[in-house]
């Protein structure tokens, strides 16, 4: 009787939280159906099975987090056939036997004689094992890794050092057994327990790691907004077209900056700073599941009004819990509005593996000299957070003088356009 097993869903994500099924036993499933929600730490997905047949079992009730690998179903198969264990993820074309991973994981699920499951065959690969570099292979033999079980995402399979950190990350995260749950104590009254789990427990684990690991500043600077605030109102104007927000210029003018500073959309790579030649722009998201940063990717090669849509489509997808785990990874730069919330300014935790992130108050009237007269203006204030292995403080604010200077002279930028 074939079990089907929690997929690898990509992204380097090791488990995942059973939602709510979509079968129960004794349900007849074809092939690619969705039988189970399940959510990771980037987002919530459906999860199609294999198989065609009758449910026999379920082997995980909701609320239950599975480890990739382990049983999730039992099928009574009258067919096998997909592969596509996740569609849409970069999973392999359907044949008719069914992927290469799909074969392992069926032969890896067959019990030994007395019962024991046998454990994961290793990968296909005889001979020594290709590294991109003997850093890699040292790395590996200081950490007692052996590389024939680690799998190379270079090209013909070719090991990088991304690949043997991802593996000594699983094999202590195995080798760590998650700690068995301790009963509360008595409640108190109108106390509420919230699990911290799936996205809002990636999210905790992203921000302690980068307070860990970065050694981060704060530069802020006062901009008046007013101009801002006229421009949008004339490119909104004409109620046909797709509104652009102050989110979206804001995030226009600094991916303008990163052209000029590109040192602030790197990331570090131990002893390396990579510096992209994109942007992948994120930008923080409130929620009911918790804080999330959606990514547009490629948004250098966006019109204002396109970054706009594409902000907005990010936003409404990010409520509704339809993102998909591309949509959560692969920034470059975030930006934060979290005027939104009423306040003026905030020393944001830069979303790691970044090195910077940008936000911009609430806009308010002040007072403000123009001109040698003080007068009534529409102000705010602008910060960045920075990562100082990345970047001095002159890269920093010359990066943010610029910002606040197309913010303040919004038609002055479109030179820039």
């Amino acid at each position: 009787m074939p079990e089907f097993l929690l997929p690898d869903l990509g992204e380097g994500l090791t488990e995942a939280e059973i939602i709510a099924w979509r079968v129960q036993v004794g349900d007849h499933v074809d092939v690619d159906q969705p039988v189970v929600e399940v959510e990771t730490a980037k987002a919530a997905v459906e999860v199609p099975v294999p198989f065609a047949g009758a449910v026999a079992k379920i082997h995980a009730a909701p609320g239950t987090v599975v480890v990739v690998g382990q049983p999730l179903i039992s099928i009574s198969a009258d067919e096998t056939a997909s592969g596509n264990v996740l569609i849409g993820y970069g999973t392999a074309e359907p044949s008719r036997k069914g992927s290469r991973a799909a074969r392992r994981s069926r032969r890896a699920a067959r019990p030994l004689p007395g019962g024991a499951p046998a454990s994961p065959p290793p990968p296909d690969r005889p001979g020594p094992v290709a590294v991109i570099s003997p850093l890699v292979r040292k790395i590996a033999r200081d950490a007692g890794l052996d590389l024939t079980s680690v799998a190379g995402t270079g090209p013909s399979g070719l090991v990088r050092r991304d690949d043997v950190r991802k593996a000594l990350t699983q094999k202590k995260e195995h080798a760590a057994p998650r700690p068995a749950a301790v009963a509360p104590g008595p409640a108190e009254p109108g106390e509420k327990r919230i699990p911290l789990r799936g996205a809002r427990r990636a999210a905790a684990d992203n921000l302690s790691r980068s307070r860990r690991e970065i050694p981060e500043a704060t530069v802020w600077v006062d901009v008046d907004a007013t101009g801002l605030l006229e421009a949008r109102s004339a490119l909104n104007g004409n109620a046909t077209r797709q509104p652009v927000s102050i989110l979206a210029l804001v995030a226009r003018f600094a991916v303008l900056g990163l052209r000029r500073y590109p040192e602030l959309g790197a990331r570090v790579d131990e002893d390396e700073i990579v510096v992209p030649g994109h942007v992948h722009l994120g930008f923080a998201a409130q929620t009911e599941h918790g804080l999330l940063v959606p990514v547009v990717h490629d948004a250098h090669r966006m019109t204002t009004r396109e970054l706009s849509a594409a902000l907005a489509a990010r936003t409404a997808a990010a409520r509704d819990g339809s993102l998909t785990p591309a949509d959560l990874t692969g920034g470059t730069f975030t930006v934060n509005n979290y005027g939104v919330f009423g306040v003026d300014g905030s020393a944001a935790i830069i979303n790691h593996p970044e090195v910077a992130i940008l936000g911009i108050g609430r806009i308010i009237d002040r007072p403000w000299v123009v001109g040698g007269q003080v007068q009534v203006r529409k102000m705010g204030e602008l910060t960045l957070a920075f990562d100082h292995r990345v970047c001095d403080g002159g890269t920093a604010g010359g990066f943010l003088r610029y910002v606040a200077d197309c913010i303040e002279s919004p038609v002055g930028a479109i030179a820039d356009l």
